[in-house]
């Protein structure tokens, strides 16, 4: 779906909006009129240390163009993840991103559509949610019912929440853009 132009450029972005956001800059997007990085999607950057998760945050759809997507969520996910501390300067050259950007969501009404490797998944039960990009059922080596169950934990409820008969389960994929596969230059950021 996006060129290897496309793929470095989201990844400098990225990249940038932290260094901003670290120095204590005000990180600013030049949007392109039209094309990939113009059009509103959801996405996710994922933030690694040593293959250890660092940061992780982004949004499920968004009315904005994927590129100041990015900017916000890689910005988000060096600071402001509650579950670890802000990102240090020091840590930010040796930190890999990864963008997973994401096509709509489909509901499921049979388990047994889900394919594991290719879907993410969303559950909602009431007022809670929870979401796990699909590469982590793939990362941890889960099957289906795994998958579900720890999507269910994400959400906040017991593992077999995603049985309730009230429970919504989505499913989509995600073009997922690696650092290691498309190298961003550093300097000037």
């Amino acid at each position: 779906m996006f060129t290897k132009e496309e793929r470095r450029e989201l990844l400098a972005i990225a990249r940038k909006a932290i260094s901003d956001a670290l120095h204590g800059r005000t990180s600013t997007v030049q949007i392109p009129p039209e094309g990939n990085l113009a059009r509103p999607a959801g996405a996710f950057v994922t933030l690694r240390i040593d293959g250890n998760l660092r940061g992780c945050i982004g949004y499920i759809q968004a009315p904005v163009a994927l590129a100041e997507v990015i900017a916000e969520v890689a910005e988000k996910a060096a600071l402001e993840d509650p579950r670890f501390s802000p990102l240090s300067l020091r840590e930010l050259e040796q930190t890999r991103i990864e963008i997973s950007v994401l096509s709509t969501l489909q509901r499921i009404l049979d388990v047994n559509d889900i394919v594991v490797g290719k879907h993410g998944l969303l559950l909602e039960l009431r007022h809670q949610r929870g979401l796990l990009l699909p590469q982590v059922a793939e990362e941890y080596g889960w099957d289906r019912e795994t998958f579900l169950e720890n999507t269910a934990r994400k959400a906040g409820l017991p593992r077999n929440g995603w049985k309730d008969p009230e429970s919504i389960i989505y499913a989509f994929t995600a073009e997922i853009i690696q650092e290691e596969e498309y190298a961003t230059p550093k300097e000037n950021v």
